[in-house]
């Protein structure tokens, strides 16, 4: 195998850095299911089951970890027997030509004969006279032309080669598993991603269409005191002023309950671009909001944080020992930056976070071992190389084309008996050694490059701890601030809507001003908007939270 195969390998798998993780495993990509004639009924479940099959960019991944397979494959095929077969046919329209000196033969230069009187008398005589000949001085010639050959030439062969001893090869061999596993875990990356987006985009869904039937309800409830409100204007008991303010109050609600409707429509073409679902498939959530919503309390129990209302702690949260002074080692720094970016978790739950959760980890300790292994590469490469070959074919020629097809044996035998083979046989068989011995100090350099790689590679993983930590810290933080933000604006409703109920009593009962109505009923629509935001954000803040800590995909599955 050559080094060119190992950089491919590199090449491939540095796409993975940034991005990869948790999957379903199949061998092959999934095919998009066609609409259903119905209404399609989607639990966040069934949502992220369907995005995980069918997500068009989910199944191109797929692919890519197809085309690993496929080149895991192509490595070992390398270590096979390669058999190859050549076949050629040549007119030698113009023969090549070579300078022959015909003056020197047998070692001895070739002058003529020589014709002595006794000769020529038997000659005269009608006697037979054999000629000697007579060797000399170099007849001055000078060398000739002669063409070798004939016009018509042809030749086939099968010839094999079978690798015996590759160093490069062996290494190969390892690469390639990691190379498909590292395939994979590109595969699960790009799975959480999805389940990630499509649960936000589920949860999005679910506050909009919450909101739009309460925005309905309240525009019921505003038509109710319009209609009340007229008929004690008619009866003289209230002024236009005071139609006209509800009016106007019911007129807003409306462009509003109109604005929600559109924007629940778009929150549902998004869940469906981020499922992959075609636009024109209608769905059917069949999950509540309620029943998204997480557990507040025992979410800040897990945390060990706080409870907005009371201000107490769920859980205890035990601070580091402080160090002696003058005696703040390493070991005790790392320690408080740990607690610190872990957001003062408790020891137990700061020892319970495992880094390899998080498949960005797995995927650079894959990438570690790949280096590891292109180091090894580069440093077999100074090893031999042997490999077995053979081969066997026939060379055949002849003056006319016609003549070279005629495929003669030895056995053929011209019309004067004389044989007129025109196509021979050849076989040979052999092993090949290749020793490097000087290369100008390339894989001297090569080596080096490999060794700086995986130095680079292992600054990394301290990289990426600190990004994780960092992560886990804000994610954690996010999600406290948005559980305080629902319990405040949970709190806020309640009263909203307490006060919005008395201020209708009292306008009802004639000893309030139609402008409290309308105020109450201002801020209960700006409460429910706030607490409906914020249910959206923990939802939001809970997944990335468990994406932070490597718990999504089991979370969604």
């Amino acid at each position: 195998m050559k080094n060119s195969l190992f950089g491919a390998l590199l090449a491939a798998s540095a796409l993975a850095l940034g991005s990869v993780g948790p999957a379903l495993a199949q061998n092959q990509a999934s095919l998009p299911v066609q609409p259903a004639a119905g209404p399609m009924p989607l639990s966040l479940s069934q949502a992220v089951h369907y995005a995980v099959k069918n997500k068009p960019t989910l199944l191109s991944t797929r692919l890519a970890e197809q085309t690993a397979h496929a080149k895991v494959g192509e490595i070992k095929a390398q270590g096979l027997p390669q058999v190859t077969f050549a076949a050629n046919v040549a007119d030698n329209y113009k023969l090549q030509k070579s300078l022959v000196d015909f003056g020197a033969f047998a070692g001895a230069p070739l002058s003529g004969t020589t014709l002595t009187a006794a000769d020529l008398a038997k000659a005269q005589a009608g006697q037979a006279v054999t000629l000697s000949p007579a060797y000399g001085q170099i007849v001055a010639t000078p060398p000739q032309p002669l063409a070798f050959g004939l016009q018509y030439a042809g030749n086939s062969s099968m010839s094999l080669s079978q690798q015996l001893f590759d160093g490069s090869y062996l290494i190969g061999l390892k690469a390639a598993k990691v190379y498909e596993d590292l395939s994979k875990k590109q595969t699960q990356q790009a799975e959480i991603d999805v389940v990630e987006q499509v649960s936000k985009a589920y949860y999005s869904t679910l506050v909009a269409r919450s909101r739009l039937t309460l925005l309905s309800r309240n525009v019921r409830r505003l038509d109710t005191l319009l209609y009340q409100t007229r008929q004690t204007f008619k009866a003289g008991f209230a002024e236009k002023l005071d139609v006209d303010r509800l009016q106007v109050q019911r007129n807003n609600l409306v462009v509003e309950q109109q604005k929600a409707q559109r924007l629940t429509e778009l929150s549902v073409a998004l869940l469906k671009f981020q499922m992959g679902v075609p636009q024109n498939q209608q769905v059917q959530l069949t999950d509540s909001l309620g029943a998204a919503v997480v557990d507040a309390g025992a979410l800040r129990q897990r945390l060990g944080v706080a409870n907005f209302t009371t201000g107490g702690s769920n859980a205890a949260v035990p601070t580091a020992p402080a160090p002696a002074i003058g005696n703040n080692t390493d070991a005790q720094n790392r320690q408080d930056q740990q607690t610190a970016l872990s957001g003062g978790l408790p020891s137990q739950a700061a020892a319970a976070f495992n880094y390899n959760n998080r498949i960005e980890f797995s995927t650079l300790e894959t990438q570690q071992a790949l280096a590891g292994l292109d180091l090894r590469n580069r440093q077999v490469s100074a090893y031999p190389r042997l490999v077995f070959t053979a081969a066997y074919g026939f060379v055949g020629s002849a003056p006319a084309v016609g003549d070279l097809f005629a495929f003669r044996g030895p056995d053929s035998r011209a019309a004067n008996g004389f044989p007129n083979q025109n196509w021979f046989g050849f076989g040979n068989v052999g092993l090949g050694l290749t020793v490097p011995v000087f290369d100008g100090f390339r894989r001297k350099y090569q080596v080096q490059q490999g060794r700086i790689q995986q130095q680079t590679i292992e600054r990394g993983f301290e990289t990426l701890r600190q990004s994780i930590d960092l992560q886990d810290a804000q994610s954690r933080t996010t999600l406290i601030n948005a559980l305080d933000v629902l319990d405040s604006q949970q709190a806020n409703l309640t009263l909203a809507a307490d006060v919005a109920r008395v201020t209708r009593i009292k306008f009802q009962a004639g000893v309030g001003s139609n402008l409290e109505v309308i105020t109450a009923e201002t801020s209960l629509r700006e409460a429910q908007t706030n607490y409906y935001s914020a249910i959206y954000d923990v939802l939001v803040a809970k997944v990335d939270r468990d994406k932070a800590t490597g718990e999504l995909y089991q979370a969604a599955r």
